[in-house]
């Protein structure tokens, strides 16, 4: 590994903030957009659901281009990558903002995800190489706290940017924010590189991207009826079929895109895939909840925000409890119970009218952000327990490309649930959206619940070296 700038005292001081903003940036852009749905929907004279592409785009974007940022990085240099990742998002940004159709604003948010999916594991890679083992701790915590920021502020800056200005601000916040970096980065970021990369592994990329990406649409347009069933089955055969064919390539490929090596670990592929069918329940959450408030029950984007905001809020205050709840119950216990106490917290949102006082809606979000954050953490640390420090890298590439498939096709999901139970979308009142929303959340809930098929097949002991937790007398097999 070479570096043409060596990390000095004050480039040490900087390179934390450096990528903090680029945390801050990614995070923000992916919950700031929710509460404006209905407003950007109205201005370029779609339906609500429709704006589903507008989301599922960015997040499917990530998840396609996310495995290539370490290559990307070692090849090019972190400096250029993560310079070019900036760059990539604020293009993107600006072209988000001055965007008339639907269209256009899918094909903007692409570019956005080109870059978020460079930006933070480039960034993350950079502090890695910079500080020391003894240093790094306290550098990424400090570039983590953005990316729950980011959540928190996001509901309701949208709601005041579409109440106050025009939503076509939500995008260009990214633009001062974006040309201050990139400054930045060309005058003190490191660039690390490597001498010698493998190669990337082309074949895998164009068959998981093609076949993710004709997936993802057969979703989107299935509630659309743009398509004839027959070509819809059509479309969903050949998506499967370039899965199925990246699948076979990868396991005999000299230097997988992604290896599927790790999925023989129980403690790996229980919360990979566990994880998956959780987030398609959940991931659906933020999208309903802005329509149900603001085109259902007729409240303001601002209120929308208030409403949404106790969710991170309650995520961020109770990160310290989740520790000791994990230690004291253990993974496969938590899991379990977790599980089911947040499908049947998604359920209740079905109860939620015009009737239903702020209070119990405010303590629902905060019950919801508590537990969501509670699978999460679960989740995302049990995968780490069993695999070496040699797999850590692409284990981390591969739940972070789960996760991002997951909150796309958790979207799509929840949009055509909600589609199938609106007899007309084109032209429905209030409360048959209201009615929709209300179904499609008993549906996603069942389908949270349904994921602990998944969670069982893990051992009492399973993930005690992560969470502390007292060993357990297992039965005799």
């Amino acid at each position: 590994m070479t570096a043409s700038l060596q990390p000095t005292a004050a480039i040490k001081r900087l390179l934390p903030w450096l990528v903090a903003v680029a945390f801050f940036m990614e995070s923000l852009d992916t919950t700031i957009l929710n509460t404006a749905v209905p407003t950007i929907a109205a201005a370029m004279h779609v339906v609500p659901l429709s704006m589903k592409s507008a989301l599922t785009s960015y997040t499917l974007s990530l998840a396609i281009f996310i495995p290539i940022s370490g290559w990307m990085a070692d090849r090019f240099g972190t400096r250029r990558v993560f310079s070019s990742a900036i760059g990539l998002f604020t293009v993107g940004s600006l072209l988000c903002g001055i965007s008339s159709d639907l269209h256009f604003l899918v094909a903007a948010r692409i570019l956005q995800g080109c870059g978020g999916a460079m930006m933070v594991p480039v960034g993350r890679l950079t502090l890695v190489r910079t500080f020391a083992r003894s240093e790094l701790i306290r550098a990424i915590a400090f570039v983590s706290i953005p990316g729950l920021i980011g959540p928190l502020l996001g509901p309701l800056a949208g709601g005041l940017i579409v109440g106050y200005f025009h939503w076509r601000f939500i995008f260009f916040l990214n633009l001062p924010i974006g040309i201050a970096g990139l400054y930045l980065v060309y005058r003190h970021l490191p660039d690390y590189r490597t001498d010698h990369t493998v190669p990337l592994d082309f074949i895998g990329l164009v068959l998981f991207g093609s076949g993710i990406g004709l997936l993802s649409y057969v979703l989107e347009v299935f509630g659309e009826h743009t398509l004839s069933l027959a070509e819809i089955i059509w479309l969903l055969v050949v998506a499967l079929a370039l899965l199925a064919a990246w699948w076979r390539y990868t396991i005999s490929a000299p230097y997988p895109l992604l290896r599927l090596n790790l999925f023989r670990i129980r403690t790996y592929w229980v919360p990979t895939v566990g994880g998956f069918i959780t987030r398609l329940g959940i991931g659906g959450m933020p999208f309903l909840l802005p329509l149900l408030y603001q085109v259902g029950l007729g409240y303001t984007p601002i209120q929308s925000g208030l409403l949404i905001m106790p969710q991170p809020l309650a995520a961020m205050s109770l990160k310290m409890t989740m520790p000791w709840l994990l230690a004291r119950f253990g993974y496969r216990r938590m899991l379990l119970i977790n599980t089911v106490i947040l499908g049947l917290i998604i359920i209740l949102f079905s109860t939620v009218g015009l009737n239903t006082p702020a209070w119990i809606i405010v303590a629902q979000a905060f019950c919801f952000g508590f537990f969501s954050s509670l699978q999460y953490t679960s989740m995302n640390t049990l995968v780490f327990a069993d695999i070496t420090d040699q797999e850590t890298s692409m284990g981390s590439t591969i739940m972070s490309t789960v996760q991002q498939l997951s909150i796309s096709f958790g979207i799509a999901t929840a949009s055509l649930t909600t589609a199938l139970f609106i007899h007309d979308r084109y032209s429905s009142s209030a409360p048959a959206m209201v009615s929709g929303i209300h179904k499609a959340f008993v549906t996603l809930g069942l389908l949270t619940i349904v994921s602990t098929a998944i969670f069982r097949y893990l051992k009492p002991n399973d993930g005690a070296n992560v969470s502390q937790q007292k060993a357990v007398d297992q039965p005799a097999t």
